[in-house]
């Protein structure tokens, strides 16, 4: 894979989870270099501007505008594996003090 890595903040096409549809939306890339190395693929959670409702696994940014991101947003805990050819474009990326905030989530929704 080359153009994107872990922690750029990435316009997708995300099919609906139940397949009813779906629609371009921001989400930050989670794999990591050795992951794309051999893949045509990413790893990424979806970001959403709907921040009145935080869930179990989401982490609401601090540097939203930094992101690339139009609007105060949550990076969810929707996860979602996708071919490269669905990234549209790079928005901007989530620093180094984000990125470590969403892997404890991650660790959390993943009970590792």
């Amino acid at each position: 894979m080359t153009g994107y890595r872990r922690g750029d903040v990435v316009l997708v096409g995300f099919v609906f989870s139940d397949e009813s549809g779906a629609k371009h939306r921001p989400a930050v890339i989670l794999s990591s270099p050795a992951y794309h190395q051999n893949r045509k693929e990413v790893i990424v959670a979806a970001i959403t501007s709907n921040i009145d409702r935080v869930l179990f696994g989401d982490y609401s940014l601090a540097g939203w505008k930094e992101a690339g991101l139009l609007f105060p947003s949550l990076v969810t805990g929707i996860l979602r594996t996708i071919e490269t050819q669905m990234i549209h474009r790079r928005l901007g990326s989530v620093s180094r003090r984000e990125l470590a905030a969403i892997d404890t989530n991650l660790r959390n929704i993943l009970a590792l």
